[in-house]
């Protein structure tokens, strides 16, 4: 694929030890555009490539706080709106209001990291992802690697040195979501 000037190859593995081999010599020659495919989830790729924890936890917290003061403020003004006055209990009692704001923490939250999942993994993707290789859901391991067209031999003897099972240029016409 070329956009913006980049272009691309795209490495298939059989193990993940070759996998991990091959991030970490791309990133000793400051490569920094490398996507990985991975047939299961791993931890070792997650930290080889540098990437830390997920921010969607604080979307789900950022939801659920909202969603408790919701909740407050609603039974709240509820009640100071159509006051009922019973036995000289106070119009604004904390205990009843804890229920709905429960419900709207949950709610919110819940809402919030739906949002956070969907910004974070970029979704919808509008256009194909041309160079995923349906191998990479069968057991193989695939590196993605994106670099100006000059620097794209030098990824290429990377690659190859590590010896992977295919190896192969992103189609010109490729257009990635």
């Amino acid at each position: 694929m070329r956009r913006n000037g980049q272009a691309g190859l795209v490495a298939s593995f059989a193990h993940l030890d070759a996998t991990l081999e091959a991030i970490e010599a791309l990133k000793k020659r400051n490569f920094t555009d490398i996507t990985v495919f991975t047939p299961l989830p791993e931890h070792h790729l997650e930290e080889a490539l540098g990437r830390g924890e997920s921010p969607v936890r604080l979307f789900t917290l950022v939801g659920g706080l909202t969603g408790a003061a919701s909740g407050f403020a609603i039974a709240t003004w509820t009640s100071l709106d159509w006051p009922l006055v019973t036995g000289g209990k106070p119009i604004v009692s904390i205990p009843p209001f804890v229920i709905i704001a429960f419900e709207l923490t949950i709610l919110f939250g819940a809402i919030a990291t739906f949002v956070g999942m969907f910004i974070n993994a970029r979704l919808p993707r509008v256009g194909p992802l041309v160079v995923y290789d349906p191998e990479f859901s069968a057991g193989h391991f695939g590196v993605h690697v994106r670099t100006e067209p000059v620097r794209l031999r030098e990824v290429r003897e990377v690659l190859e040195g590590l010896k992977p099972e295919a190896l192969r240029e992103e189609p010109r016409e490729a257009v990635r979501g």
